[in-house]
């Protein structure tokens, strides 16, 4: 089973992939696709992030996407926008057919972590851990997108 995790923003989209066999789970690859405001509107970085998922969905050949849902903050724009990132990377998913899955930060921490109040370096250390890695994934984002897909990994456990 292959498995993608997304933690979405409008600038930064954290992402890792990661395929489980049997007992074993292994990265196959994580980063960022980031975006600048510089010069460019708002559709034009939906577009490159929706461009740039559905060439991640087409390389890897995913069975599943896990999502952060949305946590919604004081800053209403900001909650806007992620949402606006959120429905781009579910529309790619969904026009290839394949299934997505959205987990709370909550739910996220909880099932890489063990505890859904771990702090983020905790769990990014986990990340590291539990994929053998020698270093945490960085940006933090790509950390968020691996621990995105552990969680789903380990719920479907």
């Amino acid at each position: 089973m292959i498995v993608i995790g997304i933690d979405p923003g409008i600038a930064r989209v954290g992402y890792g992939v990661i395929e489980k066999q049997e007992r074993q789970i292994r990265p196959l690859c994580y980063g960022c696709i980031e975006t600048s405001a510089r010069d460019r509107t708002t559709s034009h970085r939906l577009h490159e992030i929706y461009t740039r998922i559905q060439a991640l969905i087409a390389e890897h050949s995913p069975d599943e996407i896990a999502v952060e849902e949305l946590f919604f903050t004081k800053n209403v724009t900001s909650a806007i926008r992620v949402a606006e990132v959120r429905g781009v990377i579910l529309l790619a998913a969904e026009e290839r057919g394949i299934t997505i899955v959205e987990y709370t930060p909550n739910q996220i921490k909880l099932a890489v972590s063990g505890s859904g109040r771990a702090k983020k370096e905790q769990v990014q250390d986990m990340v590291r851990r539990l994929l053998k890695l020698d270093e945490i994934p960085r940006p933090d984002d790509a950390a968020d997108g691996l621990a995105i897909a552990l969680c789903h990994i380990n719920t479907l456990r």
